[in-house]
C-alpha cells in the first residue's frame, strides 16, 4: 500500500504549521510593531535541506512589505532555532521566505477583467442608442 503523502510533502506541512505560530507568537514580540504575515505555502527541497516560505503580508505598503520581507529574510536563524525546537528532525531545512504575490496579483487581473467588461458594456450601450 502506498503512502498517501511524500515525506517531503509531509515535512511541508509541518514546517508551514510551526513556521505560522512562530511567526504569530515569538517573531512579533522580537521585532515590535509588525504587520499580519501569513504563511501562504511552503515547498521542501527533497533532501528536505531547504525550504522556501512564501508570506503574505497584510496592512502594509508596497516599500513596507518589502522591508519586513527583507528583516524576516534576516532573521531567519532565529526563525530556524524556534522552528528546530519544534520539529523533531535530526536537521531542520534552511528557511528562505518569499512574499507570495498571488492574493495582489489576482485582484489586480481581476480589476482588468471588471474594467474590460465594463467597457465592452458601455460600447455596446452606445451602438445600441445610434441603431434607435
Amino acid at each position: 500500500m502506498a503512502r498517501e503523502f511524500s515525506r517531503t510533502d509531509r515535512v511541508a506541512q509541518q514546517v508551514h504549521k510551526e513556521v505560522a505560530s512562530i511567526l504569530q507568537n515569538e517573531y512579533k514580540h522580537r521585532v515590535g510593531d509588525m504587520p499580519m504575515i501569513t504563511v501562504a505555502d511552503v515547498e521542501v527541497s527533497r533532501d528536505l535541506a531547504h525550504a522556501k516560505i512564501f508570506i503574505s503580508i497584510y496592512g502594509a505598503e508596497e516599500d513596507e512589505a518589502k522591508a519586513h520581507t527583507k528583516q524576516l529574510e534576516e532573521q531567519k536563524g532565529f526563525v530556524r532555532s524556534l522552528l528546530a525546537k519544534r520539529l523533531r528532525m535530526r536537521s531542520v531545512p534552511h528557511l528562505h521566505f518569499f512574499r507570495d504575490e498571488s492574493l495582489t496579483e489576482g485582484i489586480r487581473i481581476s480589476n482588468l477583467v471588471s474594467e474590460t467588461i465594463a467597457k465592452d458594456e458601455a460600447k455596446n450601450k452606445q451602438r445600441d442608442e445610434e441603431q434607435d
